[in-house]
């Protein structure tokens, strides 16, 4: 059987965005054994939805694996699932749809090895006991959202010493809000988690627009800041199980 995957993600105008998915595609490619891997973007710039199964369909395949580049369930995800279902009725391919990359032990993983990144690269060599974790997610109007960042916080929270959450935007606490619950705690040490697939303008200018000040206004210790997701092996790991699940 002949196997393609099409990666659907909300989308970016910045370059980094696209560099990485061409890089995690190429990888889960070779690695999935896939004819090809491809992806497109639910918003914001091309190549969209509607471009990215045209050209897959176009393809010599037997069945395509669609996986929602997400973090978070809700309306993106099926916004996104709906809009690539469409295809279904006028083409023999048989379509598999995949869970977002959310509630998983391998973004646990992830994120504490960007925080371990980020300890190194700071000198630090204290006990993870010691070490407080705030995590800033990007926030939404869908439960579902909230639950997959608190899941993540939960099963940090058996590592760290106080680990919360905040987001940039839509719902709180927000980033300000957040720092200020962390300086209570009174941290020796605060590592801040931008938990955002793509270096966009959320990582490079959103984020730090409001965390600067915030950082200011509460002068904590020590602060550490790692790096985003990224085209890690370990997310290429994750999308390649996701897409098993459905596949077998």
């Amino acid at each position: 059987m002949k196997r393609g995957l099409l990666l659907i993600d909300r989308g970016s105008r910045e370059r980094e965005a696209s560099e990485e998915l061409e890089t995690i595609c190429k990888e889960v490619k070779k690695k999935g054994g896939y004819a090809f891997a491809e992806y497109c973007f639910l918003e914001v710039t091309l190549p969209y939805i509607d471009d990215g199964m045209k050209k897959c369909l176009k393809s010599d395949i037997d069945a395509l694996t669609i996986v929602p580049y997400f973090l978070y369930p809700g309306k993106k995800v099926k916004a996104a699932v709906t809009e690539a279902m469409k295809y279904q009725s006028s083409t023999n391919v048989k379509f598999l749809v995949t869970k977002p990359m959310s509630m998983h032990m391998t973004l646990v993983k992830l994120v504490q090895s960007r925080i371990k990144s980020a300890l190194d690269k700071g000198g630090v060599s204290l006990p993870d006991n010691k070490i407080d974790v705030l995590v800033i997610g990007h926030g939404s109007k869908d439960p579902n959202a909230k639950m997959s960042i608190q899941y993540i916080v939960g099963e940090l929270s058996n590592t760290y010493r106080n680990v919360d959450y905040c987001f940039l935007e839509i719902e709180e606490p927000n980033i300000e809000q957040g720092i200020q619950a962390c300086k209570e705690k009174n941290p020796e040490v605060l590592v801040v988690v931008f938990y955002f697939l793509h270096e966009g303008a959320h990582v490079k200018t959103d984020i730090n627009a409001d965390l600067r000040p915030a950082l200011e206004k509460h002068n904590l210790n020590k602060v550490l800041i790692t790096q985003h997701i990224g085209a890690d092996q370990k997310m290429i790991d994750l999308i390649i199980e996701r897409a098993q699940e459905v596949e077998t």
